[in-house]
């Protein structure tokens, strides 16, 4: 794999990739080493660069199981925003708040965090900005709002993205937050939704909103400095610093949940043929573009009964194709 360390001041970059399900190139060691040893701008934005170059392969091979690799980052960075929140829930709180809530059901403020992000993940980049998504967010954030408002913060995002570098946009995210008083947690996830767009990923992969303290304030950071030196001397230097850092490590970290996943896909993918169960097909797909879905109740997605999911989902755990996620007897959960 070619990384292009200038990556952050360009605009969509085509990268060469392998076809959908080769196998995928590992980080190397040295970007590991670059990620956790940052000790200046330069060598974060340069580790944040390469980084990001290494995810934007990744993408590219619009792997048939992306789905629940975005899906499965989304329920992390949903957790590590409800602990900063100060509540409680974890990983599988969160998701048991989402998958066990009637249709119709309030999921409560912390299911709506995991809404919020499993949003990013879901809808087109493209769309992630517009006023109606982010008043979406907004409320799922637990954040009040004006239309007037949402309408200001669109209007600042568009020229971010269309105006400034990359590092200048991510950290015009984290000012634009602030500015407008949406206290933390937004942040990451415009920052996220804007970097998709400007490398042209057809979905927004989570990633700024499971690194704690990924940005903090950005208050007196420069955003439309463009020379590194500068940058290092502004008063917010230090703060895109820490944002570059995360920035490059939780780009490493999706690198690494898609090799896991991926490995855990082939072998469902595997066992496919061996499936005689009418709906298997959608619950396979399910699977493969969500991060879990439980087998308490007939699902009305794929047709099956109580007792047909069940069934299904203990040949495919005998198989070694999913998991059970709940560690329950009852109301349980499965995924990749």
């Amino acid at each position: 794999m070619i990384l292009r360390p200038k990556l952050l001041r360009l605009a969509p970059v085509a990268v060469t990739s392998a076809a959908p399900g080769a196998p995928a190139a590992p980080v190397p060691s040295w970007l590991r080493s670059a990620a956790s040893r940052a000790e200046s701008l330069e060598e974060a934005t340069f580790a944040a660069a390469a980084a990001l170059t290494a995810l934007d392969a990744v993408v590219r091979r619009q792997e048939r199981w992306a789905g629940a690799w975005r899906q499965r980052l989304a329920l992390s960075a949903a957790a590590v925003t409800a602990r900063q929140a100060g509540r409680i829930e974890d990983e599988a709180a969160l998701r048991d708040a989402v998958l066990l809530t009637r249709p119709g059901d309030e999921v409560g403020p912390a299911g709506l965090l995991l809404l919020a992000w499993r949003r990013l993940a879901a809808r087109p980049a493209e769309d992630l900005l517009t006023k109606k998504n982010l008043g979406a967010a907004l409320e799922e954030f637990g954040r009040t709002h004006d239309d007037e408002v949402v309408s200001d913060l669109a209007d600042e995002l568009r020229q971010l993205g269309a105006s400034v570098g990359t590092v200048e946009m991510l950290t015009g995210a984290f000012a634009a937050t602030a500015r407008h008083d949406f206290g933390r947690h937004l942040d990451s996830w415009l920052a996220d939704a804007l970097l998709a767009q400007r490398l042209g990923w057809p979905h927004a992969v989570p990633l700024l909103g499971a690194q704690p303290g990924s940005g903090g304030s950005t208050r007196g950071v420069g955003v439309r400095t463009t020379s590194l030196t500068e940058r290092d001397q502004a008063p917010g230097g230090e703060r895109v610093q820490g944002l570059l850092v995360a920035q490059a490590r939780a780009a490493l970290r999706a690198i690494d949940l898609s090799t896991e996943l991926g490995r855990r896909a082939e072998r469902l993918i595997a066992v496919v043929p061996k499936l005689r169960a009418k709906g298997a097909d959608l619950v396979i797909d399910h699977l493969l573009n969500d991060d879990a879905l439980v087998a308490s109740r007939g699902d009305k997605r794929t047709g099956m009964s109580d007792r047909g999911l069940r069934r299904l989902f203990e040949r495919l755990v005998e198989f070694g194709a999913v998991r059970e996620l709940s560690g329950r007897t009852t109301f349980r959960i499965y995924g990749l």
